[in-house]
């Protein structure tokens, strides 16, 4: 098992929250991994991204070129990155924020109004869940249970109230990429 992949957006949005995830989930299942994070000097604003890797072999290298998949969650990121994906890759998109077509007909687009969801929800802060919910029901990559383990481990004691809410968030995200 071999997974990369890159979450791109502006600072604030949880970008590096949900690599970081991901990756610590990953670790939580025995699994090797990396966790490569850019963002901007302006950081809340500004320009983040980062790349994942979840693998049962050894690593090579954390940069990822072309990655297998992207969650996009904001339409300047679209712009910048779509072209890197892999042919076949699965491009999931914040489209609350990314209207925009596909410049490609080689790729997989998976639609999420991760925005509109997490405002349904009650705090647009969660989008970044409902896109990392939605990429763990289509690709499987680790289990919820790690991410909501993970979820506990990084989050500071006083945001615990938000453990629920992030939950929610998760399965909403997976629903629509289940439906």
């Amino acid at each position: 098992m071999y997974q990369d992949l890159m979450i791109a957006g502006f600072g604030g949005q949880g970008v590096l929250l949900a690599g970081k995830l991901l990756a610590h989930a990953g670790m939580i299942e025995g699994k090797r991994v990396t966790w490569f994070p850019s963002y901007g000097a302006e950081i809340r604003g500004g320009t983040a991204n980062c790349t994942v890797i979840i693998s049962d072999r050894e690593i090579g290298s954390p940069v990822v070129p072309q990655p297998s998949a992207m969650l996009i969650l904001n339409d300047a990121s679209f712009v910048k990155f779509e072209s890197r994906i892999q042919p076949s890759g699965n491009l999931f998109l914040n489209t609350s924020l990314v209207m925009r077509p596909s410049s490609r007909g080689d790729i997989v687009r998976i639609e999420i109004k991760a925005n509109d969801i997490a405002e349904e929800l009650g705090d647009i802060r969660i989008a970044n869940m409902v896109m990392l919910g939605a990429f763990l029901r289509k690709t499987g990559v680790v289990t919820l249970d790690s991410i909501l383990n993970a979820l506990k481990a990084l989050l500071p004691p006083r945001r615990h109230s938000l453990l629920s809410l992030n939950e929610r968030a998760l399965k909403c995200g997976g629903d629509v990429c289940a439906a």
